[in-house]
């Protein structure tokens, strides 16, 4: 099994845009914050039939016959007369924020209608009050089949300002014929026939939930003494060299070749990597996991507001919304797709219905947590110290 491409949890490099616009705060220069009155511009929806959409790579459904194909942007097309200039240009959360941040800041158009960031990205859009508000009575779709578990985060009560796109768990994954026993708990990774044999995530933002949660911590409201207790047993497993490296998406690579026997990982990946090895388990701990989403969220003063919220309407029609996950394979946070996938004639599609790493079951939807993010105040001193550990 090969490296997956990428990750869309992608990990945060030191403080990056973040650390930049605390610095400029500091040395005198007007905050970056927009307030809400300043962050409309002249939408030209009506005249001007087109939306610009930006997204990660390979996380669209593609035609079978033509990859440059997507056929939901198409049926958008086709159902609204509003054309889609789609593109995969982001890579890297921090890297694209560094990208369009210089644009916001100065109240300048980014040329950005519509885009998909991490979560803990999203929140800093949200802080900075550098995404508009959406209209959700033009978003029936949304208002009436988005997750009840995602329609509140802390970054933005009420998704207000963003809505996911695709969602999905971090927990563990591990080899369980290789291992010869199960994995039930964060606690269990520390076990001594792991030694050597488990992964972490390197990236702060995709890693810290997780292992809080392994320490009973509620992490909807943890302190930052809850941080450094973890840290605390993190680098001290560490020095006993029980874990073995810290890792972005290439933990697939490690786990499929049998380099590591337990680690974290992503939901949407284990699902991929199952195909490959039915060994592969995924598992949402005891003590909890984090339940994350990609968000969608128009820019300030993008020039097709309107069309914008109708192709995010577009997306949570369940029957949409099945297609889409059908294909990527992640948590879909239209819970209502369910039942268009099991009504399939297709073998394979009906029985992603019945996947509970694309629709969790109550007995996991008790163990799932929205993570509270980090703030920008909070950011600087935990990135140094989770950095110090990780080596980046």
């Amino acid at each position: 099994m090969p490296e997956l491409p990428f990750s869309r949890r992608a990990a945060l490099r030191g403080l990056g845009a973040a650390g930049l616009l605390a610095a400029l705060a500091g040395c005198g220069v007007p905050a970056a914050y927009v307030p809400e009155s300043r962050r409309e511009g002249q939408d030209r929806s009506a005249r001007e039939q087109s939306v610009s959409f930006s997204n990660w790579p390979l996380y669209i459904d593609t035609d079978d016959e033509d990859e440059n194909r997507r056929p939901t942007l198409d049926a958008f097309s086709e159902k609204t007369g509003i054309e889609v200039r789609y593109t995969e240009e982001i890579n890297d959360n921090d890297e694209f924020f560094g990208k369009i941040s210089p644009a916001l800041m100065n109240h300048q158009e980014t040329g950005h209608d519509l885009l998909v960031v991490s979560d803990w990205m999203a929140a800093r859009f949200v802080h900075l009050g550098w995404t508009q508000k959406m209209d959700r009575s033009a978003q029936g779709n949304v208002a009436k089949y988005l997750d009840p578990q995602l329609r509140s985060p802390a970054f933005d009560e009420g998704r207000l300002h963003t809505v996911p796109w695709q969602s999905g768990i971090t927990g563990i994954a591990y080899n369980r014929k290789a291992l010869g026993r199960e994995i039930k708990s964060v606690q269990d990774l520390w076990h001594p026939d792991l030694a050597g044999k488990v992964t972490l995530l390197s990236g702060l933002d995709e890693s810290f939930s997780l292992l809080m949660q392994g320490n009973g911590v509620d992490v909807t409201r943890w302190t930052e003494s809850d941080f450094h207790r973890m840290c605390d047993q993190v680098e001290s497993m560490v020095k006993k060299r029980h874990i073995r490296r810290f890792t972005g998406n290439d933990y697939t690579s490690d786990l499929s070749k049998g380099d590591v026997l337990a680690c974290q990982a992503y939901s949407g990946d284990v699902i991929q990597l199952q195909a490959d090895n039915p060994d592969i388990e995924f598992v949402v701990p005891e003590e909890g996991a984090e339940l994350w989403a990609e968000s969608l969220l128009i820019p300030n003063l993008a020039r097709h507001k309107a069309n914008a919220e109708a192709l995010v309407d577009f997306y949570y029609d369940p029957a949409v919304a099945a297609e889409l996950a059908a294909s990527v394979n992640y948590v879909c946070p239209v819970p209502a797709a369910r039942e268009v996938l099991a009504a399939s004639d297709d073998k394979e599609t009906a029985e992603l219905a019945e996947n509970p790493l694309i629709f969790p079951d109550e007995e996991m939807r008790k163990r799932l947590v929205v993570s509270r993010d980090i703030s920008s105040a909070e950011r600087p001193s935990l990135a140094k110290r989770w950095n110090a550990i990780v080596g980046l």
